[in-house]
């Protein structure tokens, strides 16, 4: 297992939704190629639980894995609470499937610092956001790689379904790159969010970076609904502390059909419960 920084930069720690008692729920080492074996074509349905307020248990957890690993063709349908989660480790996911969680669809926390490509995030009315990025715990920095995504918002004749279902939160000096991604079908006031000045500063110093953004407004009736914002508002920093904003135009558009090579090719998923 790879090590995991916190405050304190302690060299384990009990994984969220293990009781404390069981040590078979900590997580942590030193070897950032750590083999843990690999999952390969796996459907969770189903699952999930709040033991307490911060303490869940997502659809697949991963604390502290590492790049030896291999983790590719998995969907995670109707999970309590987060669909993925990614504390900390290197490991590598690709072909990602995330279905009507109950949180956040993709977790990273903890210095996370693999690759995630090819996947997608399809919300409902229980959902929270397509994005959850929460920044580094200690003093490993960490930087994960997010490409080729497409998030489906929870949206029905131009009203949203549920009462969040946002895009993506970028929160505690998140750090890493996103690219060729998707956002589809959101409502107005929905966002993609810097969460505090920590986040600002982030994007300005270049830690956290967006690049080739589409974002594609729902349709009623053949007709974009009326409510829907402009980038500037789409991408939206609330400590107003950067240039994030003002930004948007650079690396994101409004498109009204998928383009090559951004959001991910849906066929990769033929074989999920969802494409049933």
């Amino acid at each position: 297992m790879l090590l995991v920084l916190f405050s304190g930069d302690v060299a384990e720690l009990q994984i969220e939704g293990i009781p404390t008692s069981d040590i078979n729920g900590l997580y942590g080492g030193t070897n950032p190629a750590d083999d843990s074996g690999s999952i390969e074509y796996l459907s969770i349905r189903h699952g999930g639980a709040e033991i307490g307020e911060g303490n869940e248990i997502n659809g697949l957890t991963l604390g502290g894995v590492g790049s030896g690993t291999k983790i590719n063709h998995v969907e995670v349908v109707a999970n309590v609470d987060d669909g993925i989660e990614f504390f900390g480790g290197t490991v590598n996911a690709s072909n990602l499937l995330v279905w009507g969680q109950g949180d956040d669809a993709i977790d990273i926390d903890q210095a996370y610092a693999g690759t995630i490509v090819g996947a997608m995030v399809i919300l409902t009315d229980a959902s929270d956001h397509g994005f959850e990025v929460d920044g580094p715990e200690g003093s490993a920095a960490g930087s994960f790689t997010l490409k080729n995504v497409t998030v489906l918002g929870a949206t029905k004749a131009c009203s949203a379904l549920g009462v969040n279902g946002e895009m993506a939160d970028f929160r505690k000096a998140a750090t890493g790159s996103l690219s060729n991604i998707l956002f589809k079908d959101f409502s107005g006031g929905k966002d993609v969010e810097l969460d505090a000045s920590a986040d600002a500063a982030s994007y300005t110093a270049g830690t956290l970076t967006f690049a080739n953004i589409d974002v594609m407004h729902p349709v009623s009736d053949g007709v974009v609904c009326s409510d829907v914002e402009t980038l500037n508002q789409i991408f939206d920093d609330k400590s107003d502390e950067s240039s994030f904003e003002a930004d948007a135009s650079t690396f994101a558009e409004v498109v009204i059909e998928q383009q090559a090579g951004n959001g991910v090719d849906s066929s990769i998923f033929s074989w999920t419960f969802y494409a049933r």
